[in-house]
């Protein structure tokens, strides 16, 4: 199964959540570090639910975006 993940870039490293997974979060120094690590967040926060539970979090669909804004 696929579980949706957010990856932020900023001047310390990577940080990257799970949005069905309320407080499932992590961080990397490297993309592929972070990757690894959420990765095994993930697992470890499944092993915590129901099966059922398991489910709704992952038929979960997730869509982002990019917007444009006017800054003044």
């Amino acid at each position: 199964m696929k579980a949706n993940i957010i990856i932020e870039k900023d001047r310390d490293g990577y940080y990257a959540f799970c949005p069905e997974m309320k407080g499932c979060h992590t961080q990397g120094d490297s993309f592929e570090e972070v990757l690894k690590n959420i990765k095994e967040a993930i697992e470890l926060y499944l092993e915590t639910l129901s099966l059922e539970e398991k489910e709704y979090c992952l038929n979960r669909e997730i869509l982002t975006t990019s917007l444009e804004v006017n800054v003044v």
